[in-house]
């Protein structure tokens, strides 16, 4: 489990910093002038820095100071309570609106150039004839080579004001000459729901990776899609998904409950308790809902999980989720930068705080994931601690319990072959993305007309590809690795990578999907096995 304990800690701290921003429903009772009067608190800290920046023997940038005393004053509070560095604001801000003016292109950076995966569908690039293994070498003129080039300065060439127009300089393979290109930019969606299609002639899937601004209105989209396929049963995949904001959760709530149940409420420190209910306005209310949820499933994942466990609402499958019953509200500090200080507590229907404890530390906070792993919670429920003190019972009499996530009513264990380390890590770093370019790069044409559908049933990694792939990863990475044990999974994994990149629209997902064992729990339990 090196890699786990090395790199998972990263991951869900990034993960879980981006999925706190579930506040912004709570009215504070005192006015500005109470909270920000003088008092000799403030005073001192204030009085230090002007000592630090006038009189202290070496020069100090003070900003740096004042952003570490932020930082250790949250560190007094609970794990969710963030501040977030003026430098920081835009890539948050811009990853909870949902979307970000510019071009729209999936690249990465090869050989010191920029590639396109693939156009986004219906953008402006697409719309202006960029594809696929095209290379940008040049944005109004500046260069978009060389190795010094970060992906930062990259953005910044390409982004812009709306309907602005870039000129880009474009090399295709097969094409003598460089290709010239204008692209009007304009807003570009950061897609938050993966895939919505068809598991089951009556059984939908939709997998949703986070809460932003635009995330209900892309689930509706798809929901509606699939009710015209026929869908009356869907899967709702919220597995590793972070959380976001609260109202959207509510959102996608009220499409499953009747009128008036109640969704949650919350509470903060004076006692005050909001309380939110479902509307008329659900179209999924006779329909039966599967929730699929893991122990990354946080926050908005929990209040929906929640809320349709405590009114016996569909079935919950998968394991123990994340345990976070904050609710964030973002404070602005007046110079570009921002605090998410957590301000109430949020509860179940039946009356459940799902927040695990936190009063041992931050660092054993976010460890709880390496201590479930060791105690074997992972592969066996029978291992989930729960507290008599914590129990509560549903309309329908179903037991469940508070006090650190939402347990589920079907337990799937982790499937380790899913879990490799060399897997794991091979996907992390981005070399199977790498390598399928490659392949894709040397012969795109093989690929040209065959129908994503088509692709997904009837295309086959060989083994010679999977040999490949071992040697493009022994030279990359110095190492001597195989696929002895794994080799299907690799297979697979190569596929849903191709598929992504030629066709994007969910296709990873829905082959992914395909040999994944809480997805065949849901079909089992749909067809009534």
């Amino acid at each position: 489990m090196q890699f786990q304990k090395k790199y998972l800690p990263i991951i869900l701290g990034v993960a879980i910093a981006a999925g706190i921003y579930i506040g912004g429903k709570l009215n504070f009772m005192d006015s500005s002038d109470r909270l920000f009067t003088k008092n000799s608190k403030k005073d001192k800290i204030n009085r230090l820095i002007d000592y630090i920046d006038y009189d202290y023997v070496d020069d100090i940038n003070t900003d740096s100071i004042v952003d570490v005393t932020v930082n250790g004053i949250l560190d007094n509070l609970d794990p969710h309570s963030v501040y977030i560095p003026k430098e920081d604001m835009d890539r948050v801000t811009e990853n909870m609106k949902g979307d970000f003016v510019g071009i729209g292109i999936s690249f990465y950076t090869y050989k010191d150039t920029i590639v396109v995966i693939r156009s986004i569908e219906n953008g402006p690039s697409e719309r202006a004839g960029i594809k696929g293994g095209d290379r940008i070498v040049m944005a109004n003129n500046d260069s978009l080579t060389g190795k010094r080039l970060q992906d930062r300065e990259i953005l910044e060439k390409l982004k812009g004001e709306i309907n602005s127009k870039v000129n880009l300089k474009v090399y295709r393979k097969g094409e003598p000459k460089l290709l010239n290109f204008t692209v009007k930019r304009s807003n570009i969606p950061i897609k938050s729901v993966d895939a919505a299609y068809m598991l089951t002639e009556k059984l939908g899937y939709i997998k949703v990776n986070r809460f932003a601004e635009t995330t209900y209105r892309e689930f509706k989209m798809g929901l509606d899609k699939l009710i015209a396929f026929g869908a009356t049963e869907i899967a709702l995949d919220l597995r590793d998904n972070p959380g976001g904001f609260l109202g959207i959760a509510e959102q996608m709530v009220d499409e499953f409950l009747e009128d008036d149940k109640l969704i949650l409420f919350t509470k903060n420190k004076r006692g005050n308790t909001e309380k939110s209910y479902a509307t008329d306005k659900g179209d999924f209310e006779d329909g039966k809902v599967y929730v699929l949820i893991n122990e990354n499933s946080a926050s908005a994942s929990e209040i929906v999980a929640g809320a349709l466990q405590d009114h016996d609402k569909g079935t919950i499958v998968g394991r123990r989720s994340y345990g976070k019953g904050l609710v964030q509200r973002e404070m602005d500090l007046g110079d570009g930068s921002a605090v998410r200080l957590t301000v109430s507590r949020y509860y179940t229907p039946t009356g459940r705080s799902i927040q695990r404890p936190y009063k041992n530390g931050h660092k054993d906070y976010y460890d709880d994931y390496f201590s479930r792993l060791e105690s074997g919670e992972l592969l066996d429920p029978e291992k989930i601690k729960v507290h008599d003190s914590l129990k509560f019972k549903t309309p329908g009499g179903k037991i469940v319990y508070g006090g650190g996530g939402i347990i589920p009513d079907v337990f799937v264990p982790i499937d380790n072959s899913m879990q490799n380390e060399t897997l794991t890590y091979i996907q992390y770093r981005g070399y199977i993305a790498n390598f399928a370019f490659e392949m894709l790069d040397r012969d795109r044409r093989a690929y040209e007309g065959m129908p994503k559908q088509d692709f997904i049933e009837n295309f086959e990694v060989t083994d010679d590809m999977v040999l490949k792939f071992q040697e493009y990863l022994n030279v990359r990475t110095g190492s001597k690795i195989t696929f002895v044990a794994y080799n299907e999974e690799v297979k697979q994994y190569i596929k849903a990578t191709l598929a992504d990149q030629l066709y994007g629209e969910g296709s990873f997902a829905e082959i992914i999907n395909q040999k994944d064992i809480m997805i065949e729990e849901v079909i089992k339990l749909s067809e009534g096995e």
